[in-house]
């Protein structure tokens, strides 16, 4: 008796689990809705929407969401609440979206160019970011969600490593934030960031998918049974340091020929650079060549740019398919700003993945090899990282 009566409660948790994600992914559900998306029988959605109700943690509207004006009305999560400070965190800009208890975006998303020479100078910058949000508007809780540049520990709230810093020592973020700013911080790798945003907001996303973001350096960040891996030491997704050429330069990583040496936009402005050195044109400076500028003489033709971006393309493109060997994952969203390359980029990428050798053609479930651009707005992006609240939350269930 005693083991039915846990494994009701864990089903009735289990449950309410369910129903809370659906409302979190929907934001407003009828009962009838709720019945279709869980398979459950009316009385049985009535019986966990009571309990949820009790709790407090969804709330009941008039408002009907049936054409046939048949309905009892809708539920959704509470409007009150502390809202949430979604922030992009790199030593040198800060990228934040506004969100309201329910998350539902709050105004446009805002970015600020700092130049963070010292991990204190980077808590200031954030620090003073998010109180002029919370100057226009005074009276609300507001707090913190970052996705952080490099290998992040998410339960210390710690970065460990920012690969585009001038420190490499650790820095305490959460602590030092929440201590300074009296209000909850969460934080994660950036590239979980993404990952988050496609679970929560994509509904093409599948249980098993992999966002790789190609800029700066080259990152990525698996969910498999819809929960993020993150490995041990959080160290879970770095494709950009697989070896692609081990005679090759050496990495920030401190071995040669990783994957960022190669295909990053980091590399390629400076292979960029090093011919530029070698073949000097009066009034052009090597070392003030930005992205854009990169970007710009890819579009216009530039045929050593051209040739040095299909070859990255073509490096990025043989790591995964040794990563779709490895891990069978067959959905790939890609972001950053190497996708300013467009479709010769990305075709370039998904020829050298060439095909699953798993997938026969015979299996009616296998799920074709998806590999494309990320559709998701910087807004939703964004607001990604604060799922991490959700998530913590629908746990504590």
């Amino acid at each position: 008796m005693q083991r039915s009566g846990f494994n009701n409660a864990r089903v009735r948790q289990a449950n309410k689990q369910i129903f809370l994600s659906h409302l979190w992914r929907e934001k407003q559900l009828s009962k009838s809705q709720l019945a279709q998306l869980t398979g459950l029988s009316i009385p049985a959605v009535s019986n966990i929407l009571e309990e949820l109700l009790d709790e407090g943690r969804i709330c009941h509207s008039r408002e009907t969401l049936s054409q046939r004006g048949l309905s009892s009305g809708s539920f959704h999560l509470p409007e009150q609440g502390a809202w949430m400070l979604c922030m992009n965190v790199t030593p040198t800009s800060l990228t934040s979206q506004l969100a309201d208890a329910r998350l539902v975006a709050v105004g446009d998303w805002q970015h600020e160019v700092i130049n963070a020479a010292t991990p204190e100078a980077l808590l200031a910058a954030i620090a003073s970011h998010w109180r002029r949000w919370r100057q226009r508007y005074p009276d609300i809780t507001i707090n913190l969600a970052l996705g952080v540049h490099g290998q992040v520990d998410p339960i210390t709230g710690a970065s460990k490593t920012m690969p585009q810093a001038p420190w490499k020592t650790p820095v305490e973020i959460k602590y030092l934030l929440e201590e300074r700013l009296g209000i909850q911080v969460r934080l994660d790798n950036d590239c979980v960031m993404l990952a988050l945003a496609e679970k929560w907001q994509n509904p093409a996303a599948n249980e098993d998918f992999c966002v790789i973001n190609v800029d700066y350096g080259i990152g990525s960040s698996f969910v498999i049974h819809d929960s993020i891996w993150r490995g041990s030491l959080y160290g879970s997704g770095q494709i950009g340091h697989t070896i692609v050429n081990p005679d090759g330069i050496a990495c920030d990583c401190g071995r040669y020929g990783c994957l960022e040496t190669v295909a990053s936009l980091s590399a390629l402005k400076k292979q960029a650079r090093v011919w530029m050195k070698a073949q000097p044109v009066p009034g052009k400076d090597p070392e003030t060549l930005t992205t854009d500028m990169l970007i710009d003489a890819w579009r216009k033709g530039d045929v050593r740019i051209q040739a040095w971006v299909e070859h990255a393309a073509s490096a990025i493109g043989l790591s995964l398919y040794n990563f779709l060997n490895i891990l069978n994952i067959n959905q790939i969203w890609l972001y950053g700003r190497s996708c300013a390359f467009g479709e010769p980029w990305l075709n370039t990428l998904r020829q050298q993945t060439g095909f699953n050798p798993f997938d026969h053609g015979d299996n009616p479930r296998a799920k074709a090899t998806q590999i494309g651009f990320g559709t998701l707005t910087r807004a939703q992006q964004l607001m990604g990282i604060g799922y991490l609240y959700v998530e913590s939350q629908l746990n504590e269930i």
